[in-house]
């Protein structure tokens, strides 16, 4: 393994990220990502971005793709709720004849050696792990291992970026954290022509007909703001496809449904019908005296419920 000695702490680094990845369609995102790592000036810093997007919507890809376009090394280190501070920057392992060695995480060897690191789902991680990074994605670029004993400076080529789900399983990053994660890249939903580019690109032995299927059935969810994601049309149409395989007389279109079902859930194949459902969880609870006076007004006799 590869490794740089810090303060006589010799630090074994992660290996980047082999494969390579192609951004389809939408060249905004991308465009704003670039700029957000564009050095314009010898006292310019590169800003760390949020890129924000509901699951399987291309978050990775799209950082992947731009670190490709600068052509530098990519290390992608995935968040839970799990990962502690020292995960983050430098692991202690003992090896086989007793002695400890000290682990770059993905992050750090990107910081150590002017990669990108990614920082995959980053709003599942506590606070206390983020707070670790505080001093890296501020002006000081700089990150303390207290494991090691050793203080970090990154590399003046490191940037890095955080993928952020829009769901309800992950965690409220505190504001002095997320003032260091600027600005909000966007990634909405791909238009009609995209997503077949898109599917096409994943899934290029697909039949035209399974192709189709599954772009119509994407565009209706995305109209009625449902978070099926192109991963979701990735994984049904193999599925489809590998189901057609073991049986070449059953009809596409049942098997594209039984996929959805298996794959998404019953409620997914009526997608009108589970619009309405969520539209309706949304709603706030209302009571009857919600509908004659506002709930500050001291004569709506519902609002004194909280007293």
């Amino acid at each position: 393994m590869e490794h740089i000695t810090i303060d006589n702490v010799k630090l074994l680094l992660s290996h980047p990220v082999a494969s390579t990845v192609e951004w389809i369609g939408q060249s905004e995102p991308l465009r704003q990502l670039l700029a957000c790592w564009l050095v314009i000036d010898q006292n310019d810093l590169p800003l760390t971005p949020r890129i924000i997007g509901h699951p399987g919507i291309g978050k990775t890809t799209l950082a992947m793709a731009a670190a490709q376009q600068l052509q530098k090394p990519v290390y992608i280190m995935q968040c839970t709720s799990d990962t502690r501070p020292e995960d983050l920057l430098v692991s202690p392992v003992l090896s086989d004849q007793g002695h400890i060695s000290y682990h770059a995480s993905p992050l750090l060897s990107a910081a150590l050696t002017g990669g990108v690191a990614i920082l995959d789902e980053g709003n599942r991680m506590s606070e206390k792990s983020w707070a670790s990074l505080a001093g890296l994605f501020d002006h000081r670029r700089t990150a303390e291992s207290l494991v090691a004993g050793i203080t970090i400076s990154a590399h003046r080529d490191f940037r890095a970026a955080i993928t952020m789900n829009e769901d309800s399983s992950t965690f409220e990053i505190p504001d002095y954290i997320m003032s260091r994660l600027q600005p909000g890249i966007q990634i909405p939903f791909p238009n009609r022509q995209d997503e077949l580019r898109i599917l096409s690109y994943n899934i290029p032995f697909s039949s035209e007909e399974v192709l189709e299927m599954c772009v119509e059935y994407l565009q209706s969810a995305h109209k009625l703001d449902l978070p099926y994601s192109i991963r979701d049309g990735i994984n049904t149409m193999r599925y489809t496809l590998k189901l057609r395989q073991s049986d070449q007389t059953a009809d596409t279109e049942s098997l594209f449904r039984s996929a959805l079902a298996q794959i998404l859930g019953e409620e997914a194949l009526d997608l009108e019908k589970l619009a309405e459902r969520r539209k309706n969880d949304h709603l706030p609870a209302m009571n009857l005296g919600d509908l004659f006076f506002p709930d500050e007004d001291d004569l709506n006799p519902d609002s004194q419920e909280d007293f």
